[in-house]
């Protein structure tokens, strides 16, 4: 892997990964094999992931709570690839926020 590589963030590198196994053999690949499934089963295994993050976080399990918070980033950039959402574009989002209060933020998405 060269230098410029590695620079980018791990999830950008993830999310090309899962953005190359698209009409993948869905017999070797878990990715393949999702997007093959659909957008309602991608979306079912991030909300099952996303309850057992929650469990987790509960349980006070740091070891399961890093593997299930690695699932859960998974399925959620499966789920940005399914439907056209690049990393890129939830970074903006995000700094877009980055200078408003919780509060502020919210009461700015009403008016839109």
């Amino acid at each position: 892997m060269g230098k410029a590589a590695k620079k980018k963030h791990m999830i950008d590198r993830l999310f090309k990964v899962i953005e190359s196994r698209k009409g993948g053999d869905a017999r070797i690949s878990n990715t393949a094999r999702l997007f093959e499934r659909g957008t309602e089963k991608i979306a079912q295994k991030l909300g099952e992931e996303a309850v057992e993050t929650v469990i987790e976080g509960v349980r006070g399990k740091r070891k399961a709570l890093i593997s299930e918070s690695a699932d859960l980033l998974y399925h959620l950039l499966v789920l940005w690839a399914d439907r056209g959402v690049a990393p890129d574009e939830v970074w903006r989002e995000l700094a877009r926020r980055e200078d408003f209060s919780g509060i502020e933020e919210k009461a700015s998405r009403k008016k839109d």
